[in-house]
């Protein structure tokens, strides 16, 4: 929204962060609004309605869009394992390090290249929150959460059909875990996180990533004044410094650091099964209530001060 002198006028601007377009929109003048008077609540859309947004559910271009969010997660998925595998294959001094770095690159790009189209996503977390704080709809929000979760099917499929036994088999084809069995003198043993220690680690990142990155997306003003390719830049080593975090600061061998985007924990889970699906649930529930939270922040933030 830009002013021009006292006459407030909305530009056609592309809306920060549903890849779509806003059109153009003059305020009625007042005068005008005394005339409707009774009937300006029937010429409005109901605020359900603009919530819900039910329509959206069959827009041909709202499925197109999704397209790109299914790609987009899909190559994210691919390439996110991949640099978990090879970080720790390849033996280095820092593979926490290096695996942060390169995820952060790779969110960078990839939010980069999907966001002229669906908005850049790619991630049931940003959906949530989008639709939660009233960015987009919540009928967009379950279209691209549906396209997400099939690309992170995808993405899991591509990697299987690259990778060998062995390696599938060591890292869990690069999935979401909390605890693996690994042999031990008395016999199989269970090592990881704690279930409840995971949950708040997913519940806090995720809280933190939502406020440290993703409000700067959802602020039109900050993002119209930092540019897209800077504001992308901030939420990749935002999250490349979370998984740095969360990997770290726990030391918890059998745990696959905070995940953050269910949809990627999801894939893995669904191809290759057996011990991915043990805690799976706490990859869905602390972002849901991290997303819950910031909701509820945004909430309590003056209505002067939003600029979304």
């Amino acid at each position: 929204m830009v002013g021009t002198g006292n006459i407030s006028v909305v530009e056609d601007e592309e809306n920060v962060y549903t890849g779509t377009r806003v059109r153009p929109f003059v305020p009625t003048p007042r005068v005008e609004q005394r005339r409707v008077g009774d009937h300006e609540k029937k010429q409005n859309p109901t605020t359900l309605n603009n919530i819900l947004s039910p329509r959206e559910l069959f827009s041909l271009e709202v499925w197109r869009a999704s397209l790109a969010e299914l790609l987009g997660t899909a190559v994210l998925v691919f390439a996110m394992d991949t640099i978990v595998i090879s970080s720790y294959e390849t033996q280095t001094n820092m593979p926490h390090l290096i695996m942060s770095f390169l995820i952060g690159v790779t969110i960078t790009v990839l939010l980069l290249a999907t966001f002229p189209i669906s908005g850049g996503h790619i991630n049931p977390v940003i959906s949530m929150a989008a639709a939660l704080t009233g960015v987009i709809s919540l009928s967009r929000a379950v279209v691209y959460i549906l396209a997400q979760c099939v690309g992170g099917i995808l993405g899991a499929l591509a990697l299987q059909a690259v990778v060998s036994t062995n390696i599938e088999q060591t890292f869990s084809l690069g999935g979401c875990t909390l605890t693996i069995v690994v042999p031990s003198a008395t016999g199989p043993s269970v090592i990881g996180l704690l279930t409840s220690q995971a949950l708040w680690l997913e519940i806090i990142c995720t809280f933190v990533f939502l406020f440290g990155s993703i409000w700067i997306a959802f602020d039109k003003r900050q993002a119209r004044h930092l540019g897209r390719v800077v504001v992308c830049s901030i939420i990749g080593i935002v999250v490349g410094l979370i998984v740095f975090i969360s990997t770290t600061v726990t030391s918890a061998k059998g745990y696959a650091g905070v995940g953050m985007n269910p949809a990627r924990c999801l894939g893995p889970a669904l191809i290759r099964g057996g011990h991915l699906w043990n805690g799976h649930w706490v990859f869905w529930a602390g972002p849901a209530i991290a997303c819950g939270a910031f909701a509820l922040y945004t909430k309590l933030i003056p209505r002067e001060l939003l600029h979304n």
